[in-house]
């Protein structure tokens, strides 16, 4: 070892009785119990208990050094008396009696301790994220990061994928999301932007010749934050293959997926096998295509039952006259839940912007009844419709809301999680995969109400060319599936188009011109056109994988420099304003509001 350290803070054991040993380290605590001080050393890879007798003539300055400030301690090795043992350090056996120390680096009044697991705003704790990467949660969630990241490259490179490098600069792409643009110097009024994905060139690499490609590659988006999601810049475990099908993909994630969550994790998988769910039963049985499949409520579609003539509930009877659909959820053994329950869920669903929800519970004395504001309108024979299209058994409820079918299915799928919320029906040490597959080609702008496409624009559309519904687009099924856990949507992925007659054809039919194409997608179409293989891929999110196992609910807590929800980096300033000078070199000039 070096002049700063013999061992490092976790290494000591009562082997290391009566030798002489030098540590560096961060004071974490101090304990002054008057003819002892006892100094907690903390480094990196673990925490030393040091004590200095009053005797010694630097028992002062110890006693009064600012915490957090980095010393180096030269002592000798004493085992600890067994009442005095702490179990939950590796060096918890052992002490460092201090001879000599030296101050390495001073630090100033804290603006929030390390030691504490106290909450503090996000303000703070970006703004002194260095700190806040010492306190030992997120140091810990860092370090798993590492060790996530370090797994996938091996298990990547055991499986036959090559990693590449794509650019950082290129050219904007019709992603979902806003580019951030870059300026260029050299070609004044011309812009690069920042990948959102390295997409194209992940295709291109295919094209190239090369027949698995990984990365875990940097990606960059104009978008708002969200818990699950960090604005500007986030990472993706990037993979494409050649010569494969749908499923060839899906089981190369799959098997990768298990090997991580399980390395990484004591929680038991719900299926070892993940259920394939095509999107329209998704958005019918969970009203979302990012189910929580640990919740075992589903939604079901009671639209029919209201054109019955035997059903009286004539608010909603009417609604559905003129177009609205209504949704129900059943809740199993509900029958002696107070009337608070069924209250409070009408009354969160008004403060979500619905008009509530309905409700009663199936009951059964000499005929089949409902009990509940509504009951009353519905007969035997309506309720036993009822029962057979949702399951429902006697002594379960059922919540219902009627609306058109986009606010229907916001709110069922809010009222999914808010009742298995209220049930404890979520086991939070189960993992639960699967596979949304079948998503449309296109669908509706609900502002424009044109055609566009519903998900990657470079998707394969499934069946022959010749028997694709062309004439009716929002028919057309793409080979697109996402991956999704636990709710949390951690990718999407397809089988690519790597046709290029076909790519014009398909990106007409959402309002793109032949030139538009060519201007846009230039190198994409040029590749295609020299000899293209089949190929598909995936990317599924490294921040959000590391934050299911590290089991957190921010992504933020798993990012080491992350920025604020306005997308501002508090610590470093940014971003910030540019010099005239700078300007003028990129050609730019800066409007005044």
């Amino acid at each position: 070892m070096n002049k700063f350290r013999t061992h490092n803070c976790s290494e000591l054991t009562i082997k290391n009785s009566e030798e002489n040993v030098v540590l560096s380290g961060w004071i974490n605590k101090k304990r002054d119990h008057g003819n002892l001080l006892f100094l907690d050393l903390r480094d990196n890879y673990g925490t030393t208990q040091c004590i200095i007798q009053k005797d010694k003539p630097f028992f002062k300055q110890l006693e009064k050094i600012q915490l957090e400030s980095v010393i180096k301690i030269n002592g000798v090795v004493s085992k600890r008396s067994k009442e005095t043992i702490n179990k939950e350090l590796k060096t918890g056996e052992i002490e460092i009696k201090i001879n000599s120390y030296e101050v390495l680096g001073t630090c100033k009044e804290l603006p929030l301790p390390v030691f504490s697991d106290q909450e503090y705003s996000e303000e703070i704790r970006l703004k002194y994220r260095f700190l806040d990467l010492r306190r030992k949660k997120i140091h810990s969630n860092i370090l798993l990061r590492s060790k996530i990241i370090s797994f996938i490259r091996d298990e990547m490179n055991r499986q036959g994928f090559v990693e590449f490098q794509t650019p950082i600069l290129t050219s904007s792409s019709p992603e979902g999301a806003r580019d951030f643009i870059v300026p260029s110097r050299l070609n004044p009024g011309k812009f690069y932007a920042l990948p959102q994905a390295p997409q194209q060139f992940k295709q291109l690499i295919m094209v190239s010749g090369f027949d698995k490609y990984f990365q875990i590659a940097p990606c960059f988006r104009d978008e708002d934050a969200r818990a699950d999601r960090s604005p500007g810049e986030f990472y993706q475990l990037d993979l494409e293959m050649s010569f494969v099908e749908q499923e060839d993909v899906l089981r190369v994630v799959e098997n990768l997926l298990i090997k991580v969550f399980q390395k990484f994790s004591n929680k038991k998988f719900l299926y070892e096998k993940f259920p394939r769910i095509p999107f329209k039963e998704a958005m019918l049985k969970y009203a979302t295509d990012k189910p929580d499949l640990r919740n075992p409520l589903q939604i079901n579609d009671l639209t029919k039952v209201f054109e019955r003539e035997d059903v009286k509930f004539d608010i909603f009877k009417k609604l559905v006259k003129s177009g609205s659909v209504v949704r129900s959820i059943v809740t199993k053994n509900t029958k002696d839940k107070p009337r608070s329950f069924f209250d409070n869920l009408d009354k969160w669903a008004k403060a979500e912007g619905a008009s509530g929800m309905a409700y009663f519970t199936f009951e059964k004395d000499k005929n089949l009844t409902a009990k509940g504001p509504v009951g009353k309108f519905f007969s035997s024979e309506a309720l036993s419709e009822i029962m057979e299209i949702t399951g429902a058994q006697i002594g379960d409820s059922i919540f219902f809301s009627c609306d058109k079918e986009t606010n229907v299915l916001q709110l069922m799928s809010l009222a999914r999680d808010k009742i298995a919320e209220e049930l404890n029906l979520i086991d939070p040490n189960t993992f639960a995969f699967c596979w949304i597959v079948d998503y449309p080609m296109y669908e509706i702008d609900k502002i424009s109400r044109k055609i566009k496409f519903s998900h990657n624009p470079f998707s394969m559309p499934q069946g022959e060319e010749k028997e694709i519904d062309f004439e009716n687009p929002l028919n057309i099924k793409a080979y697109q599936y996402d991956i999704v856990c636990n709710g949390i949507e951690l990718s999407s992925g397809a089988i690519r188009n790597h046709k290029p007659n076909l790519m014009y054809k398909l990106f007409e039919i959402a309002g793109y011109k032949k030139s538009e194409v060519d201007e846009k997608f230039s190198g994409m179409i040029n590749a295609l056109s020299f000899g293209a293989p089949p190929h598909g891929g995936i990317a599924p999110g490294i921040d959000r994988i590391i934050m299911l196992l590290a089991g957190e609910k921010n992504i933020r807590e798993v990012t080491l420099f992350p920025m604020n929800q306005n997308a501002q980096d508090l610590m470093m300033n940014a971003p910030s304003e540019i010099t005239e000078k700078q300007l003028k070199e990129l050609s730019l000039i800066i409007k005044k509001k």
